[in-house]
């Protein structure tokens, strides 16, 4: 599963996803939205990006809520979607065919049972770059009308570097890929066949501290190797 993530360099979006618009135009987000997020748990609001010809940052929160479901509270349960059920699953059939979306991230933590412990890793790409997990996104609204616009980011199974941390890891989109996966012409066919672990030749992992396993810790500390 993914159940935290980074997002160091949120200002390199528009140029990144070539996106129409910027975090500072964006109608009132708070101040966390466009300075670096070390420790980005379910609930947040976060930035992602959708095809709105051409692409557009949206402000979205964390934890998908389906249309049609009567208690928001539902979206703690629906962080993340596997890459094996997207097409299936009643909450994600409609949105995996026409409500995609980017997740910009700059890495991503996940914990190593340990006995009773817990041990967290911080998986980033070497050369540290800002990248996509795939996701998908719906809009809620409660009883007076008012939209909830949220989102989840789609796992997979693990590769060699993630395996001895999580069975299960999310899908980092390649550059390439990303467009294909915005475009709401593609087939579905194509879509599942980006479902994949990334190359682990790419990417790096270490063990951090500990202090990440509460959000209220956001600093560049949690990220150092320990």
């Amino acid at each position: 599963m993914c159940g935290r993530y980074t997002l160091i360099t949120p200002g390199n979006i528009p140029e990144r996803f070539s996106t129409s618009n910027t975090l500072a135009e964006l109608s009132g987000p708070p101040d966390y939205i466009s300075k670096p997020n070390y420790n980005a748990a379910p609930s947040f609001n976060m930035p992602v990006v959708t095809r709105n010809s051409p692409n557009k940052i949206e402000i979205m929160k964390w934890g998908f809520i389906p249309h049609w479901a009567k208690d928001p509270k539902i979206g703690f349960k629906m962080i993340n979607a596997r890459d094996d059920s997207v097409n299936k699953k009643a909450s994600f059939r409609t949105p995996f065919n026409k409500q995609r979306c980017l997740v910009p991230a700059n890495g991503f933590y996940e914990w190593k049972k340990d006995g009773t412990n817990k041990i967290p890793y911080y998986f980033k790409l070497k050369d540290e770059s800002l990248f996509a997990f795939a996701g998908m996104y719906d809009v809620w609204k409660d009883a007076e009308g008012r939209e909830i616009r949220s989102y989840t980011i789609i796992t997979t199974g693990p590769n060699e570097i993630t395996k001895p941390v999580h069975n299960r890891m999310p899908v980092i989109l390649k550059p390439q890929d990303e467009d294909v996966w915005l475009d709401t012409e593609t087939e579905e066919k194509v879509l599942l066949e980006l479902l994949h672990p990334y190359p682990k030749d790419e990417m790096t992992a270490a063990v951090v501290s500990p202090e990440v396993n509460s959000p209220r810790n956001n600093t560049p500390e949690l990220i150092k190797p320990i």
